[in-house]
């Protein structure tokens, strides 16, 4: 499994049937010059890739405490937004290996972290 299974969010993107078909995910193609981040919609994705690169996510990043660009992502009403929160605090916690092992087993975006 590749780091680009993780988008930066948080959201496990390896169980979509689209990464590979229409869909690129989060992150491929930015590292060869496929796609330009200039182009992209997503703040997260912006602020992620533009500081850290495109095989990280804000896990990796300090300042993700204080992220206001996060911090209003995860502060939406609906379910998905806490459990890639939740995603996030799991790789800072226990990496990113970790997590795939977890995270290959769900079949979409987000599931139990319990081993």
């Amino acid at each position: 499994m590749s780091g680009h299974e993780i988008g930066c969010c948080g959201a496990f993107c390896g169980r979509c049937g689209m990464l590979t078909g229409t869909c690129p995910g989060c992150t491929t193609g930015y590292e060869t010059g496929d796609r330009d981040i200039a182009k992209a919609r997503c703040k997260i994705k912006i602020c992620c890739i533009s500081k850290l690169g495109s095989t990280c996510t804000c896990a990796d990043c300090p300042d993700y405490q204080r992220c206001n660009i996060l911090q209003g992502f995860y502060g939406k009403t609906g379910y998905k937004y806490k459990k890639y929160q939740e995603s996030l605090e799991f790789i800072r916690g226990n990496g990113c290996a970790a997590f795939l092992k977890i995270a290959k087993r769900w079949n979409g975006p987000y599931g139990s972290l319990m081993d």
